[in-house]
This record gives structure tokens, sequence and C-alpha cells, in this order.
């Protein structure tokens, strides 16, 4: 049974006439009659009889009106909500973030996004950097924004700009009166990053190694919030991404650049090949390219 046999066979229930159930279909008669022959033969038995001058349904015929209707129904509602999630009326797409990124610079691009499509609800996760990764591979998020990954496998990067990283001081530091800081400066002071396996402790950890440094951590944390909350308090000095600094300037820490290495990496959307995404996912990756088209966040913003 399908969708044009149910409506053939209505057309006819309704109208009780094979002409004027022809003629609302925009079929020949004989073609309505095959359908209808078809619709009984993949059923097992009769549903209408008929002679020269009259129609009825069978007690069989009867009883499929009211199920062929609420198919029928069914149906129109599904390629209803279908057209309008192709339209872009209709819909729901997930987005992980690293949380530095969540709340400072992605509000910009869901509002841009929901002005434009209003219809389309959108949930965020704000999750460490590699987990956001790991729940673009497992398909539980279609887009996910983070640092770029050594290993992207099968996954896509689109860059949406390069992130400097900068020192962050407590206030009235020694180091303040400094407009640039060396890290051979800095680790003369308590030092406070990220637990492992943080993506942002790898990338210090790895760029200080590269350069002869030798890090001491002094204290670590989960979040970069709870890292830029210990140095605003005096507990030591950090280096976190330059998109921290609004933030981080709001607890009462001081940012700097951070000099002898620097330490920059690109930011950007990860996601399934783009021919893999729902329509509302990939105007979003739109939107977000479009959106910070034009950002230079370093050390000096």
């Amino acid at each position: 049974m399908n969708i044009k046999q149910v409506r053939a066979f209505l057309a006819v229930a309704q109208t009780m006439s094979f002409a004027s159930a022809a003629t609302q279909l925009h079929l020949s008669q004989p073609a309505l009659s095959l359908s209808i022959k078809s619709l009984e033969d993949n059923l097992g038995g009769k549903l209408l009889t008929r002679t020269t001058r009259h129609i009825a349904l069978t007690p069989e015929g009867e009883a499929l009106v009211p199920i062929a209707r609420r198919l029928l129904a069914q149906w129109e509602n599904a390629e209803d909500e279908m057209k309008q999630r192709f339209a872009l009326q209709l819909g729901k797409i997930a987005i992980a973030s690293m949380p530095s990124f969540a709340a400072s610079l992605l509000p910009k691009a869901i509002r841009n996004y929901h002005v434009s499509y209003p219809n389309i609800q959108v949930a965020i996760h704000d999750v460490l950097s590699d987990v956001v990764v790991e729940m673009v591979r497992n398909n539980q998020v279609e887009l996910g924004i983070s640092f770029e990954p050594t290993n992207l496998l099968e996954l896509s990067f689109y860059p949406l700009y390069e992130d400097r990283f900068i020192a962050i001081l407590p206030k009235n530091h020694p180091l303040e009166t400094q407009q640039t800081i060396s890290w051979k400066a800095l680790l003369e002071y308590d030092f406070i990053t990220l637990q492992r396996p943080s993506s942002v402790r790898t990338m210090i950890e790895s760029t200080l190694s590269n350069a002869g440094i030798e890090l001491n951590v002094a204290f670590d944390a989960h979040q970069l919030a709870t890292v830029g909350r210990m140095v605003s308090e005096g507990m030591g000095v950090a280096v976190v991404p330059a998109l921290c600094r609004q933030q981080t300037e709001e607890q009462g820490a001081v940012c700097r650049p951070v000099i002898e290495p620097e330490i920059s990496r690109r930011v950007g959307v990860i996601c399934q090949p783009r021919s893999n995404l729902s329509i509302a996912a990939a105007a979003m990756l739109d939107v977000l390219i479009d959106t910070y088209a034009n950002t230079h966040l370093d050390s000096q913003t």
C-alpha cells in the first residue's frame, strides 16, 4: 500500500464516482481503476463493489476509510514538516563550544543566525575543547568550535581566526608595568594553568618544551574561568587564549602580551563533511564564518 493508492481509494470513497475521483486526482479513469485494483490485490480482498450504475464500499472498505484518512494526514504533515526544514523554517541544531568561546564570541553568531532563521532552535554545549571534537566525531552535535585539532581524521575544519595567547596577572603585580612579558620573567611567579588533558595546557607545555623552558605549575584547575579567578585573587599568574581577555579583565585581572616564545592557534568550526550536515547546520556554519571573517584576537585587542 502506497500513498498514491491511499489517495485514490479515499477520492473514490468520498465521491462514490470514479469519474469525479479521476478528475479530482488529475488521472484517467483506467489509471484510477488500476490503482484501486492494485491496492485490493495488495490487501487481499475487495474494498469496493460497483455495477454500471452504483458504487459501494465493502465492510473492509468502510473499515479502511478512517485508517486511510489518518495515514494521509500523517503523510501530509510529514511532507509539510520536511518542506519547512529544507526552507529553514523549522529545525534544531546542536553546537559544542569550548567555554571561553561560548561565553565571549558565540552569542554574536547565534544572534545573527536567529535574525535570519528565527524558527530554528539552537542548543549550545559548553565543554572542554577535547570534548568538542569527540562530540562531533560521535555525532552528538553537528558543529563544534575549538582550537584546530592535531588529528582531524575524517572531520573537516573551517578556521575562523587566529588566537594569540596572553599573560594574565593580578592587579598591582610587579610585571604590570611591562608592555610585553617574557615567559622567563612570568615563570618567576606561581603559575596557574588548566588540568591535563586540556589542549590549552598541552599547547603551553609543548611550546615551552620546544623553547627549552621548564614549566613548574603551582596550581591547576578544570576551567579557564577558574584560572582567571585564581589570578585575580592574587594566587599567581597564567597564560590563556586571547578570547578570554574580556572575561579575565571583568574578574579583575590584567592582560599583557606574552613573548619569547609566543603561542597562537587557529580557532574554527569542526564538523563532518559539509555534504553530511543538515540544512540548518550548514546555514549556521556559513553564519559563523561570516560573523568572524574580520576577527583579530591578539594581545592588543
